[in-house]
């Protein structure tokens, strides 16, 4: 049972299970109309003939006509045909009836569905047996009679250029998922490789600034032999400063190194989000800054550069879609506020995670709230009391 079943979908229950159940009906309702009610129907003109057949065995022949379609995702052409075939059938077996209020959906369904093929020439394969179908639904049908096809025959014309319709869109949006795959992946790619160079330059910078500042350092040292005892202290407060200035020079570069992105030069800082908010296709960005601005550490001005950058990126960049980012420099933080509609879900998701990871490495913290649509991200950074700048 399973093997006979394999590949059937709970949609495909519900179709052919659909048009069974019309059918069964339809035809149940034929078995009960009584001579004289089809005489009165004539009369009121509702029907265009008396009935050849009361039989009950039309409901499980039409049933024939209709459960194939349960099979159509393995041989379209196969399923079509049969219910073709049993049509026939129906129609050899029980002449004048009425069949058009089942027998003309299921048409329409195979048509459809035909539309929907991969292969051309499945698909006008399946519409022409289609347009069989319609005939022999109405070739003999006691309410509407053959003059119904005038109708019915556009109709399933209709259904199977919106199935092609859907096939060519849905084509269409999974070429154009592709491409967008393909272009994410490049663009990831070619990040990759702009962050290794970068590293590689970073480096270079901090082996050859090491080696100057010990050279220099080393030169000090070695012209404070014989000095007096206050020129020597001098000289050995020098080298303090010295090696002070290198080891926070080589705190900075450390720190870019080990994060996801590096600056390239000069490095971005939070005076740049006015150039970052302007290079977005919303014209309501707004940045707000409050506080006691001061020189900040350059891998806490970095960071925050970042963090803003990884959270407008997922959110929607569009003319009616207001972005608001507000900084406050306090005496021991420094806040950051971003507000926005939200975008797309995943990579907002992936933004939250690369800001808190970035947040992270300075010991601070990211917290994102989405409200009917809305996102609203707190970021909290560590800040070194620094002197004001006056």
């Amino acid at each position: 049972m399973g093997e006979i079943f394999r590949g059937v979908k709970p949609r495909d229950w519900v179709l052919a299970g659909g048009l069974t159940a019309l059918g069964v009906v339809l035809m149940w309702f034929n078995t009960q109309t009584t001579g004289a009610m089809v005489d009165e129907a004539i009369a009121e003109g509702s029907m265009v003939h008396t009935m050849s057949s009361r039989s009950l065995w039309m409901i499980p022949v039409f049933a024939a006509a209709t459960l194939p379609v349960l099979w159509w995702r393995r041989s379209l052409v196969a399923v079509t045909s049969i219910s073709v075939a049993a049509m026939a059938l129906h129609v050899g077996l029980f002449g004048w009836v009425t069949r058009c209020g089942a027998g003309l959906p299921l048409a329409f369904v195979l048509a459809f569905l035909g539309a929907l093929a991969t292969k051309r020439a499945t698909a006008w394969i399946v519409c022409g047996l289609s347009v069989v179908m319609t005939l022999l639904v109405l070739v003999v049908d006691a309410t509407t009679g053959a003059g119904a096809a005038l109708l019915a025959l556009p109709i399933v014309v209709i259904v199977f250029a919106v199935g092609l319709a859907a096939r060519h869109r849905t084509a269409l949006n999974q070429e154009l998922a592709i491409r967008e795959e393909e272009l994410r992946q490049l663009r990831d790619e070619r990040a990759a490789i702009e962050v290794a160079d970068d590293r590689a330059r970073l480096s270079q910078q901090l082996d050859g600034m090491l080696q100057e500042r010990l050279a220099g350092l080393t030169t000090v040292a070695e012209s404070a032999g014989g000095l007096p005892p206050t020129q020597a202290k001098a000289v050995l407060e020098s080298i303090e400063s010295g090696s002070r200035q290198t080891l926070d020079d080589m705190r900075e570069i450390v720190g870019l190194l080990r994060g996801d992105d590096v600056a390239l030069a000069p490095a971005p800082t939070v005076a740049h989000l006015d150039t970052l908010l302007a290079r977005l296709r919303t014209v309501h960005s707004r940045l707000v800054v409050t506080g006691d601005p001061r020189a900040l550490p350059a891998t806490v001005e970095l960071s925050a550069y970042r963090i803003v950058e990884h959270l407008i990126t997922a959110l929607a960049d569009q003319a009616d879609a207001p972005i608001e980012v507000s900084v406050r420099v306090d005496a021991d933080a420094l806040e950051i506020r971003v507000n926005g509609q939200v975008g797309r879900s995943s990579e907002l998701k992936a933004a939250v995670a690369r800001a808190k990871e970035r947040a992270k490495l300075l010991g601070g913290s990211v917290e994102v709230k989405v409200v009917k649509g809305r996102v609203g991200a707190v970021a909290q950074l560590p800040v070194a009391q620094l002197p004001a700048v006056g």
